[in-house]
């Protein structure tokens, strides 16, 4: 076998790993799309007799990518990858489109996504290649350039990050997650009976100024917009809601609730209060900074 169909070969074999390795540390599938070709064109530049482990070597090379992508996040800067080789597939025009991000970021996650976002950098590679790709802490360490110890303790941080505030009880817990999967079901499928049958008949809806306007304007923010009676509105919010991509259930302030987040990014907050096993007060959180204060969890 020569030497580019080994190495074709064995990127081929490991690319799945990687994508949802890179995914998980990134939280949009394009970046994820990214690193892994940058893996793919690093290892066509070194001498391939020295890598031992191919797996272990483009797990080590995507890992620190991804760090480098996360650290240059905070100062806005985006350095296009070079394509000096062309990877296997990639060139034929494969890339994410919404509906496979979504699928994506439904089986990873989204709310898991959410949290990792508010997580360091190093917070958050720690956590994806240990606890759930299981990377021993002593190669996790070497890939962040901290001892074992300290990656331990990152591990940690980033694991009561992702837990949240916990819930009144377990019970309160359950019940509260099956309305308001019951109430996204219905909210998908345009089902108005459905939607009723979870709210109170006088459940209230508040949408802050910034979840009204796309891209959140602060300007609107203080513009908060009050329904109530669940009869009034219920219509109204099926037309805006059908077919909801990248929203899932997760714990915010210690109650279930409902996150819309695209590439990771947290969008908008759906909380709500519970009467007698119905939603009788909802509220819509668009608003920067106010959702920065949230303490969001994953179920």
């Amino acid at each position: 076998m020569d030497r580019h169909t080994w190495l074709t070969e064995g990127f081929e074999e490991n690319r799945p790993r990687l994508r949802g390795l890179a995914y998980r540390m990134l939280g949009s599938l394009s970046e994820a799309e990214d690193a892994v070709q940058e893996a793919w064109l690093r290892l066509n530049r070194v001498d391939t007799a020295a890598v031992e482990n191919l797996g272990g070597w483009l797990t080590t090379v995507v890992s620190r990518v991804c760090l480098d992508m996360l650290r240059s996040r905070k100062s806005r800067r985006e350095e296009p990858i070079g394509a000096q080789v062309a990877e296997p597939r990639m060139a034929a025009g494969e890339g994410a489109d919404p509906e496979s991000e979504a699928l994506l970021a439904d089986s990873v996650g989204i709310a898991l996504l959410v949290v990792l976002d508010t997580l360091t950098p190093a917070e958050r590679l720690v956590f994806v290649l240990h606890d759930l790709f299981g990377v021993p802490f002593d190669e996790v360490g070497a890939i962040v350039g901290r001892s074992p110890a300290a990656a331990k303790q990152l591990a940690s941080r980033a694991r009561r990050r992702v837990r949240g505030a916990p819930a009144r009880s377990e019970a309160d817990r359950a019940r509260q997650r099956e309305v308001v999967e019951a109430f996204l079901r219905a909210a998908r499928a345009g089902d108005l009976d459905a939607l009723l049958a979870v709210l109170d008949p006088d459940a209230a809806i508040r949408i802050d100024g910034a979840a009204r306007i796309a891209g959140g304007s602060a300007d609107a923010a203080d513009t908060p917009r009050e329904l109530r009676g669940a009869s009034t509105w219920a219509k109204q919010f099926l037309a805006m809601s059908r077919g909801l991509l990248f929203v899932q259930p997760a714990l915010i302030n210690g109650s279930v609730g409902l996150i819309l987040a695209t590439s990771g990014k947290l969008a908008r907050v759906l909380t709500f209060t519970f009467i007698n096993g119905k939603i009788a007060r909802i509220e819509v959180v668009g608003d920067p900074a106010r959702l920065r204060e949230l303490d969001i969890g994953v179920l």
